[in-house]
């Protein structure tokens, strides 16, 4: 393999090494037909390869945790090492995708790219989970190796579901928003993105894990990809081929060259190398004037080539030393003209110390002594730079206002404690790391740990970082550097330590090749001798080749302390030479070419930054890391404590991640559960899936159109669409599952009752049972995983919800709007639904969020019937206070249907029926005038107040005469009524004209049974409360009971009244569907809210799903029919809504249309009336008006648009000149008006 690390060396502490036998086989996945010659189209589409090596890889992983939970005796070391290695490959690939794919997809799509990044780091806790259990010390536990897989699953799926969202919406949208060029670049710059050490392990794995049809497809696609240039295209396809070269060694010509250099190593005097070098013509003795000991840093790096670990140290402290001089400078001239310059400088500087702590944390360190540790350093470098950026951010955003010489202080004493926490680890390091590693190994060891050390670093910052390094050292410092790199290089990298010379050349002289005096040939000029490769012909000048320190001003697309400005000649297509190129010498300077990419992307925002940073290990940085972040993202951040309405959808999430829980942590006691567990445990899930299939709808439906619909937010909710859709997948999975548990314990019943005969026989070769029993054990294993995977789903999905749509509510949306939205959701939902729903949300809060909860609900109710449901279902249960007991605030009305909506907090009066009964005829006057005083009531509830108080002395007289009677015994035939009723006397079918049903209800008020309300009204002087009925006779076998959908008298065998029956409404109906809506606390004739209607909060009715878009008048359904006058809310006829929001019977709006057009309230027109307005069109112009009224006109007022305006004369017949309706009316007549506005 084509690795920069030797084959079976293994890392530690999140060692990266892929050693021999790494790499179980695996099943190819099977060639996708969408993939054939698609990435060759649209580059993009190579991802797609990416994800389904990953897929695999992650797919054999969870096959080995399994085989691990069941095999007690396998060994964890392997295991071990594969997390490792697919941990590091994942977490490279977020990096690369939050450092150049979506920042690019965010500057021309808003919205999308950070909720993966903020997935991202959801997927690296889950990753640091996984990593704290292989670390715990319980590993011979059972429950360890069953914990350790259920989590490989989760992650597994949490993954998969991941790049299945990026492929339905991401890399559609690239594929759209970019060229094919365009896409290249990013992919081309993401591979760049990723280090050195990884690129050389994930190609060969991604090689292995797709077809061969696949493999080509994608090398025609890198091909097109990779930049033209042939030494850039072969150290990229040595990576993809996988090429192992056991041992260091090349052609013999070569061979001979670098054995000669290795010798000189040894032997060679430092004058030698000094003539050596200056016969190149490039003596540099002297140059650098930050170097006083030169010569023994060189000569160390021959014998002991671990101390280029020094060069890397004086080479960043002599920047840090530039940064605080340049501080210093800048608060004594106070200007800050030049500070862009200086910033990026300081993150250029940054990232290098970055890295030089991945490589010490992931080669050095591990090597010399695992257990060694400069934690506490990096942390205080760490939180150095985050301060002293913050404080340039705040002179930057400051800008010219800023005269506060603080300013200047503290840049500079920030300055210079990054200088003094940076030398204080380096000295550590220099004293501790560096004399263990010359003591455990020779040259060639160090040589190796060097560059791995190097290879920790991306390509493209490989590219800044080696000619920055050389140029801070002398010749002889140099060539010993690039001597070292190449005798560690093992020959599979012959390409790459070729570009990497080429590169470190940049820093050097002009004219000089430095790899020519380290090891004897120029390796860019022997690579193309060799392979054919034809050099680069464009001339570039080295950033470097002057002896002066790196200039500040780069350009705003280069975050290296470079300023390609300066090059001239640069190539159009971005791909530079990083040297002269001399047409004749043997030591001209090295022509290579570069990677044409700019380091660092900074367009994104502070969560997509900090994502990269995420992952425990070692991270993979980027300009744009969390390093550098320090404010928090006010979209994700400062959520208003105070409730809102929009916290009901989401307190929602608290009871959702409590049953997540159970299931998890109860799934474990599934191996060797009863029945009665197992049907308790499927019960809890199923409840669980209905409600939280009910809440994906109500964002889906709801709420995430209402996101989309502000300008700024689009886009914002289609990813967590796409989480609805994989989390039902789920959902369905472990319901299959279960289904499948259950048909197995019922397999294994039936064995251990013929367990007896089956021992009886003797010539049994097995155990009937033991089959079912493996099944069980493995079926329980892929449930207990499955429940795992639904918690981290369904909990990183709205903990995501949490911290990105909350906040957006209170930036986008009003109280008002949010109101709105709740009561959407809320009016979609079945009162079966919310007696099943609200118990389950409120056990999951505490006393005081239950309060504000139901208060919001009240809010957002507040034109409905909602307090009087809760109150008649909820029975005892407090709502929002606790003020008065429920009987003082029910009284019984006459119109049972039209019940009004009780405020418990109100201090009007609420007689209960001992105070009525106890009030003479003077007191309850006094009552009434009391509300008819009292100007705060609504005037809808002041009259009903009124008129139950006028007639509660005959009610209280029927309550008390129902009261002496119940506890008597009497029969039922005499009780008036008890007799059969029939809806259809021919065919002996129950009922009334009204209703079929099996039985009577016994009216409370007159204790006299009828079949239905409507019969009792037709022939009684009062209304019957049907809301009180507690006592029914069944008509089947004529005898009273109380009121149920079953008759309970053993004769009639449970025998349904009806079909559909109403606990609240006392209704049964066996003909027709039926629904109960807790906002009109009555029952509609309809599948359900939700289904087929919708209660609108504002025109507090249940309207059609057609009419979610309609024109709300505020409780225009609680008035009477227009044309017969019938109150239309208790009405059993169908009712219409007009188009001005106004209602009327449909029956009624057939017969009045026939003669009308307009509304009969408002005089609006009732619908589209274009054709009959062009007809009239078409009669007035064919009409000629008498001599004296041609010249006349009329001012009218139009009735559909409501504005003013002139018309000419006409008897009947006027136009509105703004909407060209004839629907107007004349409010003013003239004698003679010659400028009409409008014509007929």
């Amino acid at each position: 393999m084509a690795a920069p690390l030797t084959t079976g060396f293994q890392h530690r502490n999140g060692g990266l090494t892929l050693t021999t036998g790494h790499l179980n086989p695996v099943d190819p996945p099977p060639s996708k037909p969408c993939l054939k010659n698609s990435a060759q189209k649209s580059p993009i589409l190579i991802f797609l390869f990416f994800h389904n090596s990953i897929r695999s890889e992650f797919d054999g992983l969870h096959r080995a945790a399994m085989v691990f939970a069941t095999d007690q005796d396998d060994d964890i070391r392997p295991l071990f090492e594969r997390y490792h290695f697919l941990r590091a490959i994942y977490k490279h690939h977020c990096s690369a995708e939050d450092e150049v794919i979506f920042p690019a997809l965010d500057r021309r799509v808003k919205n999308v790219a950070g909720k993966y990044s903020l997935q991202h780091e959801g997927e690296s806790d889950l990753f640091d989970q996984l990593f704290v259990l292989l670390s715990s010390k319980s590993k011979n536990d059972g429950s360890f190796r069953r914990d350790l897989a259920c989590c490989t699953r989760a992650l597994r799926t949490s993954v998969s579901q991941h790049m299945s969202k990026e492929e339905e919406q991401v890399f559609p949208l690239l594929n759209e928003k970019f060229s094919f060029e365009e896409q290249a670049s990013l992919v081309w710059q993401f591979l760049c993105s990723i280090p050195v050490n990884m690129m050389a392990e994930f190609l060969p794995l991604l090689s292995f894990s797709i077809s061969s049809d696949e493999h080509q497809d994608m090398l025609k696609c890198l091909s097109k990809i990779v930049p033209e240039e042939k030494l850039l295209q072969q150290v990229i396809f040595t990576w993809m081929e996988g090429k192992k070269v056991s041992g260091i060694h090349k052609n013999c010509e070569d061979d001979s060259q670098l054995q000669c250099s290795v010798e000189s190593e040894v032997g060679m005097s430092i004058d030698q190398t000094e003539q050596g070098s200056r016969a190149c013509g490039s003596s540099k003795i002297g140059k650098r004037k930050y170097l006083d000991s030169n010569s023994d840093i060189t000569d160390s790096t021959e014998v002991h080539p671990i101390n280029e670990i020094l060069l890397w140290h004086n080479a960043i402290k002599r920047e840090l030393n530039d940064v605080v001089e340049e501080a210093r400078k800048i608060q004594l001239s106070g200007v800050f003209s030049d500070l862009s310059a200086f910033y990026k400088r300081l993150q250029f500087i940054a990232e290098v110390c970055i890295f030089h702590r991945i490589a010490g944390d992931e080669v050095i360190l591990p090597a010399v002594d695992g257990e060694l540790s400069f934690a506490q350093e990096h942390a205080e470098e760490v939180s150095q730079f985050n301060k002293f950026r913050c404080l340039i951010e705040s002179i930057q955003s400051a800008g010219a206002t800023s005269t506060s010489a603080e300013f200047y202080t503290k840049l500079c004493v920030h300055a210079v404690q990054i200088m003094d926490s940076i030398q204080k680890h380096f000295h550590n390091e220099e004293v501790q790391v560096i004399p263990l590693a010359r003591k455990h190994y020779g040259p060639q060891k160090q040589r190796e740990l060097m560059y791995r050390s190097l290879c920790v670093m991306p390509l493209k910052l490989v590219e800044s970082v080696l000619p920055w390094l050389v140029g801070s050292l002398s010749d002889l410092e140099a060539i010993s550097f690039l001597r070292n790199m190449h005798l560690a290089a093992p020959a599979s990298d012959t390409a790459l330590v070729t570009l990497f010379s080429g590169w470190a050349c940049k820093g050097g002289s002009v004219d000089v090749c430095l790899s020519s005096s380290a090891i004897g040939f120029c390796p860019v000029k022997k690579l193309t001798e060799t392979e054919g490769l034809s050099q680069p012909c464009c001339a570039c000048a080295s950033p470097f080749s002057t002896k002066e320190k790196p200039a500040l001003n780069s350009s705003d697309d280069d975050l290296r302390p470079v300023k390609h400005g300066n090059f001239p000649g640069l190539c159009e297509n971005s791909i530079e030479t990083v040297n002269i190129c001399k047409p004749s010498g043997s030591n001209q300077a090295c022509c290579v070419p570069g990677l044409g990419v700019t380091y660092g992307n900074r367009g994104m925002n502070s969560l997509t930054a900090k994502s990269m940073h995420t992952f425990s290990g070692s991270p993979a940085p980027s300009l744009n890391s969390s390093l550098f972040v320090w404010e928090t993202d006010n979209k994700f951040s400062d959520i208003a404590d105070t409730s809102r309405p929009i916290d009901n959808v989401f307190k929602f999430h608290k009871a959702i991640r409590k049953d997540l829980e159970y299931l998890d942590v109860e799934s474990g006691k599934l191996n060797g559960c009863d029945e009665t567990f197992l049907r308790q445990f499927s019960g809890r899930f199923r409840f669980l899936w209905g409600l939280q299939r009910a809440h994906s709808n109500a964002e889906d439906e709801i709420v995430f159109p209402a996101l989309e619909s502000k300008e700024a937010l689009r886009n914002v909710s289609q990813s967590y669409t796409l989480d609805h859709k994989h989390e039902e997948k789920l959902f369905e999975d472990i319901s299959s599952g279960l289904s499948e548990l259950s048909q197995l314990h019922e397999s294994l019943n039936r064995t251990n009752i013929s367990e007896d005969s089956s021992r009886r026989n003797v010539d049994s070769s097995a155990d009937p049972g033991s089959d079912f029993i493996r099944k069980h054990n493995e079926l329980v294993r892929k449930l207990q995983g499955m429940c795992k995977s639904i918690r981290v789903s369904l909990g990183q999905h709205v903990f995501r919800e949490e911290l990105e749509l909350l906040p957006l509510f209170d930036r986008y949306f009003s109280v008002e709007e949010q109101e709105k939205i709740v009561g959407r959701i809320i009016g979609t939902t079945g009162a079966e639904v919310l007696q099943s729903m609200l118990p389950w949300v409120t056990s999951a809060l505490s006393q005081e969020e239950q309060n504000i909860m139901m208060d919001s609900w009240k809010q957002t109710t507040k034109n409905t019937m909602f307090s009087e449901w809760l109150n008649e279902w909820w029975d005892g249960t407090p709502v929002a206070s606790q003020q008065n007991p429920k009987s003082e605030i029910s009284i019984s009305q006459q119109g049972a249907d039209m019940q009004e909506n009780f405020d418990q907090s109100d201090l009007m009066f609420k007689p209960g029926w001992r105070d009525i009964f106890r009030m003479n005829q003077s007191e309850l006057e006094a009552e009434i005038r009391k509300v008819s005083r009292d100007s705060t009531l609504d005037p809808r509830r002041k009259a009903y107040l009124i008129q139950n108080l006028m007639t509660s002395q005959w009610i209280a007289a029927q309550q008390k005469l129902h009261q002496t009677r119940t506890g008597e015994d009497f029969n039922g035939e005499d009780v008036p009524g008890c007799s059969p009723s029939f809806r259809d006397p021919e065919k002996q079918v129950f009922g009334c004209e009204h209703y079929k049903r099996n039985c009577k209800l016994l009216a409370a008020c007159c204790r006299k049974l009828f079949t239905c309300r409507f019969c009792h009204d037709k022939v009684s002087d009062h209304s019957m409360d049907r809301k009180a009925t507690s006592e029914m006779m069944c008509i089947s076998c004529l005898k009273i009971q109380p009121v149920g959908p079953l008759c309970t008298t053993p004769s009639c065998n449970g025998l349904s009244m009806a079909k559909h029956y109403c606990n609240i409404c006392k209704l049964f109906d066996d003909e027709r569907t039926v629904y109960h809506c807790p906002f009109c606390n009555l029952c509609r004739v309809g599948k359900g809210l939700g289904i087929d209607f919708f209660h609108c909060m504002a025109c507090n009715c249940c309207l059609g799903m057609s009419l979610v878009d309609h024109k709300c008048w505020e409780k225009g359904l609680e008035t009477n029919c227009p044309i017969c006058c019938d109150f239309l809310f208790t009405s059993r006829e169908t009712v219409r809504a007009l188009p001005c929001g106004h209602f009327m019977h449909s029956a009624c709006f057939k017969a009045y249309t026939c003669s009308h057009y307009t509304c009969p309230i408002c005089s609006k027109s009732l619908g589209d009336m274009a054709a009959y307005f062009g007809m009239l069109d078409a009669l007035l112009a064919a009409e000629e008006l008498p001599v004296e009224y041609k010249d006349r006109g009329q001012d009218i007022l139009c009735n559909d648009c409501g504005k003013k305006g002139t018309s000419r004369f006409h008897w009947l017949y006027h136009k509105c000149g703004f909407c060209g309706s004839y629907n107007s009316r004349v409010i003013k007549s003239d004698s003679t008006n010659s400028n009409c506005s409008t014509s007929n």
